[in-house]
């Protein structure tokens, strides 16, 4: 099996790519060429990462039976100083809010997907670190980021 897009030029800098029928404009912002009629090309690479274990989570969840109310995911991607200019590492933090006494099965969801299960998570860790924190009702239940950069130093 395999992935395609299709990418075609639109004028000055923007490209269309086609995804499984759905159509994502990028473009550059106008200092640089463009009309910042979409998204530069790069945090898409974020997207991805965000939308892979989001979606695992919300599966996940779904599958054992436990509800939440609202989850919402923040990568940031830290960048290199030099060309080419590369992502070093990723951060992605979870917002869930749910009952209290699914809390334990929200962060299991999360481990499975960040260890085992997101393909795109997986991918990124080859060649960056990829950590997360989770943050439950408001409050921070998990953080492995410092833990990470302790390990690299």
């Amino acid at each position: 099996m395999t992935h395609e897009v299709e990418t075609q030029w639109m004028g000055k800098m923007q490209f269309n790519a086609l995804v499984n029928g759905h159509t994502i404009v990028m473009d550059a912002p106008e200092r640089a060429g463009g009309e910042d009629n979409g998204a530069i090309p790069k945090p898409f690479v974020l997207t991805a990462l965000s939308g892979c274990t989001g979606m695992d989570v919300v599966a996940l969840l779904r599958k054992a039976g436990k509800s939440i109310n609202d989850i919402s995911l923040k990568v940031t991607g830290e960048i290199s100083k030099q060309a080419p200019i590369v992502y070093t590492a990723a951060h992605v933090v979870y917002e869930i809010n749910g009952p209290e006494e699914n809390e334990q099965a929200a962060l299991d969801a999360i481990t499975a997907s960040q260890e085992r299960i997101c393909g795109v998570s997986n991918m990124l860790k080859k060649i960056m670190p990829v950590t997360w924190e989770v943050n439950y009702n408001n409050k921070q239940i998990f953080n492995n980021k410092q833990a990470e950069v302790a390990a690299l130093n």
